[in-house]
């Protein structure tokens, strides 16, 4: 017999393995789910949905479906990945019935969303109470607000959906708001609120913008009882939200704000007209003075008729990156940006590396596309409505998860990938002794030794009341 010159070694495969799970790592999310009351929370919401002949419980399934898409699953049908793992996921529901809720919540969408939410609104309080330091409300003030960042994102559509239409980019689809609580430089984020919007949704709906942010806010925790928001809360967004109404309607709440602002003729001969000492170096992540780059304020030098009072406009000159192509509004070779704030006092390029820090919404909108909003698989708006609430409840959950179980680990800002690539797809076996069930991780999992502390860390939570 030959000697085999294949790299690997030659293995005989047959399907006859029992007892194997192939994502057992998946039990983080689910102990997440049970922790933070999102299971029970959906169940009760979704109770309306529940035909009296059904043996599966609506709010299960939802939460199945959060799993799979959580998991990498991108549509309905990749909840098989659950059925075929009843000893760790218990009793999945089939296609056709995953198929028939949807539409069945599709065709009363908004009563079924407001319960979805309602639910995530629970699980979000549960979660960061229990969060405690590490959560994103702890200690927040005006000087130290909450911070939540709208953007929107296209989202190609490859077949002919209701209300898909033609983008300002020559594309095919739809046009989502969104809207994400920002979890700080040690953590990543979770969506508060999103909308569904057709592909030629304009940018710079300010009746789209305020929407979004109302059904964030009713997200928080301490809105839930009526509670007051104010300066505590600052909603940051690029200039596709510098319209009057939308400022008005900020200035309006009491609430803080930190907005990109088109840059116009007025205020460029207002920065042509700035001495040289006027421009203080801008700071880069770590607080140190960053090479080419300054801000200066230059609110005194403007008149602002209609816009509102203590609206501070701030702007911001740098070298452009090699290859960068110059605007009209730049001058002298570097590049000029404004953003507005009405933030009382601070150091400028404390509030400019604030409002820059927006670009980690770009982060968040990468992991929506990673979680299931890449292309949404059904046909009907309302369908893809509810799909967009799964998507959320997938990004949220796994968000929570890193919250709770992975605090002060590099793992609690891990992308989706790389956790299902290093822990969800950690591999067991069903295991029964003693009338218990036991899951066998693998011994030799690179990451097992994180994943077994994490599960002790959920474990040790408090089951909700």
């Amino acid at each position: 017999m030959g000697k085999s010159t294949s790299w690997y070694p030659s293995l005989s495969v047959d399907p006859a393995g029992t007892g194997v799970v192939s994502h057992a790592g998946a039990v983080l999310l689910l102990r997440t789910a049970e922790k933070t009351g999102l299971t029970t929370a959906l169940s009760s919401a979704l109770e309306p949905w529940r035909k009296p002949t059904t043996s599966h419980d609506p709010g299960k399934i939802i939460a199945d479906l959060t799993m799979a898409l959580a998991l990498g699953g991108d549509c309905l049908a990749d909840i098989a990945l659950l059925r075929e793992e009843p000893a760790v996921f218990g009793r999945v529901a089939s296609d056709p019935t995953v198929s028939r809720l949807i539409a069945a919540l599709a065709a009363d969408a908004p009563k079924a969303l407001a319960a979805i939410n309602s639910a995530r609104s629970t699980a979000r309080r549960i979660a960061w109470n229990a969060a405690r330091e590490q959560a994103p409300d702890h200690a927040i003030d005006a000087g130290h607000p909450l911070i939540i960042d709208l953007d929107a994102t296209l989202v190609t559509a490859h077949s002919e959906k209701e209300n898909a239409a033609a983008t300002y980019k020559r594309g095919f689809g739809f046009h989502p708001l969104c809207a994400f609580v920002d979890h700080g430089p040690d953590g990543t984020g979770e969506p508060l609120a999103m909308m569904l919007r057709p592909g030629n949704a304009g940018s710079n709906t300010a009746a789209d913008h305020i929407e979004l942010i109302r059904q964030a806010l009713r997200q928080l925790p301490f809105t839930a009882k009526g509670g007051r928001v104010g300066r505590k809360v600052l909603i940051r967004t690029d200039a596709a939200g510098g319209t009057h109404a939308l400022i008005d309607y900020l200035t309006t709440q009491k609430l803080s704000y930190s907005i990109g602002f088109g840059l116009t003729d007025t205020i460029v001969a207002a920065i042509e007209t700035l001495p040289e000492q006027a421009w203080i170096p801008a700071v880069d992540a770590d607080g140190q003075p960053r090479d080419g780059a300054w801000v200066a304020e230059v609110t005194g030098l403007l008149e602002l008729p209609g816009w509102p009072d203590g609206m501070r406009v701030i702007v911001r000159k740098e070298r452009p990156h090699p290859g960068a192509q110059l605007r009209f509004t730049d001058r002298d070779g570097l590049r000029l940006t404004a953003f507005v704030t009405n933030t009382e006092g601070g150091q400028l390029p404390d509030l400019e590396l604030r409002h820059r820090r927006r670009a980690r919404c770009e982060d968040r909108i990468r992991i929506l596309k990673d979680t299931g909003l890449e292309n949404l698989p059904l046909h009907g708006f309302d369908q893809n409505r509810i799909w967009l609430a799964l998507v959320a409840l997938a990004v949220e959950v796994t968000a929570w998860m890193q919250m709770l179980a992975l605090t002060d680990d590099p793992a609690s800002r891990w992308e989706p990938k790389r956790l299902r690539l290093r822990l969800f797809a950690t591999a067991g076996r069903i295991a029964r002794h003693a009338r218990k069930v036991h899951l066998r991780l693998s011994a030799h999992a690179p990451w097992i030794d994180l994943l077994i502390t994490a599960l002790a860390r959920l474990n040790a939570i408090p089951d909700p009341l």
